[in-house]
């Protein structure tokens, strides 16, 4: 194997996946490796789409995005076709996780509101279960 092509397990070891979802990304037209019989072997190019599709995917995109961005690096405009449709999605994303942050807060601070109110309620069964004793 030379330096510039690594194994599906070498693939594995550096970007914590398993040789599934490699595959998987292989069989999704996301990453397309040398394929030597049995093996595949990954190029500089698949080490960095499995790059972008792992960040993509902690950012909350769908492989679909991912691969309509991965598309467009061909563009031949020094990826500014793909920087501007990334940054488009990325806003979009953010604006997703801050309402998804803010009703999460939401929820949070009526749960604790809630079990305050169940603690004053227990505290105020026990007082009375003891003064009727």
């Amino acid at each position: 194997m030379s330096e510039d092509t690594k194994s599906i397990r070498e693939m594995c070891d550096e970007f914590a996946v398993t040789p599934r979802t490699l595959r998987f990304y292989e069989a999704k037209e996301l990453l397309f490796p040398i394929r030597d019989g049995q093996k595949r072997l990954f190029t500089k190019r698949d080490r960095a789409r499995l790059k972008l599709i792992l960040r993509g995917k902690r950012f909350g995109f769908s492989l679909e995005e991912i691969r309509q961005l991965l598309d467009l690096y061909h563009m031949g405009d020094q990826q500014l076709t793909q920087l501007s449709r990334t940054y488009e999605i990325a806003q979009d994303r953010l604006a997703d996780m801050e309402r998804q942050r803010d009703e999460l807060t939401e929820a949070i601070d009526d749960l604790k509101d809630q079990l305050k109110w169940g603690e004053k309620m227990i505290a105020s069964m026990r007082n009375s279960n003891r003064a009727a004793e």
